[in-house]
């Protein structure tokens, strides 16, 4: 996510200790880690709603096409004289006696 290495990360620390001192360090670092956790936690659940929704989305669409499909079955007449055709795969015709 974010390219910190070990360094800048020592910088930092190195940093906050002179700003804020070390009587008041471990605090804040406290607050930091309980908001970031938050922050997290945030994240993941908005992340789950956007994946239900898209989940549910899917399944809308797949419902909606099985409709049309239903549809265009109705409009399709099953009274439809089928062919016949023998063993042979050629159709029967009427034979003259």
């Amino acid at each position: 996510m974010f390219d910190i290495g070990f360094w800048e990360l020592c910088l930092v620390g190195l940093i906050s200790l002179l700003v804020i001192g070390p009587q008041q360090l471990p605090k804040v670092a406290r607050i930091i880690g309980f908001w970031l956790g938050k922050i997290n936690q945030l994240s993941t659940q908005v992340k789950e709603e956007i994946k239900e929704e898209l989940h549910q989305e899917e399944i809308q669409q797949f419902l909606n096409k099985q409709n049309e499909l239903s549809e265009l079955n109705e409009l399709i007449p099953l009274d439809t004289p089928e062919k016949n055709i023998n063993d042979t795969g050629s159709k029967n015709t009427p034979t003259h006696k």
